[in-house]
């Protein structure tokens, strides 16, 4: 049975909660409901549930065989300026992106050439990640930031194990 996600990050609240419960279905309700009222005072009714149950999404999992990953290669002297970047784009793009995971990497012997490997379920959900408005603000941001343009590698996993 598929795992079911309720992500506060859709929400936008003055809070800013960023709680994500992910379970079996009547956990995630039940859960979510009951951190609806306790945390940001919603009264725990049965509409309020359906509500939930209605906004709930599969939880996508990495073992579907269907991984895909961007490789951005690129150079710039700014680096914390990039970080900063990356840290905005996360804020504004919580519970709409598709990338499950980023790793940042400087090359050793050439501090300032980064390869940034972005981890997503499938192609088709890197590309709906693409079409954010905030991700293309933030391309058009990075690319500033850069010294020359950024290179993107679109790679089908076709293996991955944890070693």
């Amino acid at each position: 049975m598929t795992r079911k996600i309720a992500d506060c990050r859709k929400y936008p609240s003055e809070m800013n909660c960023s709680l994500t419960i992910i379970g079996e279905e009547e956990e995630v309700v039940r859960a979510a409901a009951e951190h609806a009222a306790s945390v940001h005072g919603h009264e725990d009714t049965p509409e309020m549930r359906e509500s939930v149950r209605r906004d709930l999404e599969d939880e996508v999992t990495s073992d579907d065989g269907n991984h895909f990953v961007q490789l951005i290669e690129f150079q710039s002297s700014r680096r914390d300026e990039i970080n900063a970047l990356m840290d905005e784009w996360e804020d504004k793009t919580g519970g709409k992106r598709t990338a499950t995971k980023a790793v940042l990497t400087a090359e050793h012997d050439e501090p300032e050439r980064y390869f940034e490997f972005v981890e997503f379920p499938t192609y088709e959900r890197a590309m709906e990640n693409s079409r954010l408005p905030e991700t293309g603000a933030f391309a058009q941001r990075m690319r500033e930031l850069c010294d020359g343009e950024p290179t993107f590698h679109n790679l089908d996993v076709v293996r991955a194990e944890a070693l």
